[in-house]
């Protein structure tokens, strides 16, 4: 069994609650899926460490991997795991919502990004409004947005917001392989 399939199986059975739920887009669904159960469980995390990284594959000279603190911070810390596992270097970082006003007043966290390819992760995405603010924030600092990653991709419209940022969306899972519809 693929570490995809497996990270499906754990979703299926422990990631996927039915009642009535507000997303953070503010749009009620009666699903809610929520990685950040399994991104920080010692099963799960390696999967999303492999199931990532084979999505990104496919795109050389990937510097580093993060998006907006809080859920893309495990999901870049089992990239870099697995990383290391299959001999690649790839960093992780932390993009803030806002800059800190003290300190070095830093929004995004981590190595230094100017000039350097990354790709921004996201557990499961919506309306695409994290990943872009993470983007932006990138964008500011000298990145280069390779690709926006995504474990589950919900079908709302996070795909065409995303791509009309001109980066590339790929999502590893759709609803359909867990089973359920978009709403």
């Amino acid at each position: 069994m693929t570490a995809r399939d497996q990270l499906i199986q754990l979703i299926r059975d422990e990631a996927v609650f039915h009642g009535d739920f507000v997303l953070t887009s503010g749009k009620r669904a009666s699903y809610y899926i929520d990685l950040r159960k399994l991104s920080l469980d010692h099963r799960a995390a390696p999967l999303i460490g492999d199931v990532l990284l084979d999505l990104m594959a496919d795109l050389p000279d990937i510097s580093a991997v993060g998006g907006l603190t809080m859920g893309a911070d495990p999901l870049a810390n089992a990239v870099l795991h697995r990383g290391l596992a299959r001999d690649l270097a790839v960093d992780a970082f932390v993009v803030r919502k806002q800059p800190k006003d003290h300190g070095r007043g830093r929004q995004v966290e981590g190595p230094e990004l100017a000039g350097k390819r990354v790709v921004v992760l996201e557990d499961t995405s919506t309306t695409g409004g994290s990943p872009i603010a993470a983007i932006e924030a990138l964008r500011k600092v000298g990145a280069e947005v390779v690709a926006v990653a995504v474990i589950v991709d919900r079908a709302t419209g996070a795909q065409a917001a995303i791509e009309a940022t001109g980066v590339e969306y790929r999502a590893a899972i759709t609803l359909d392989d867990l089973g359920l519809t978009p709403q």
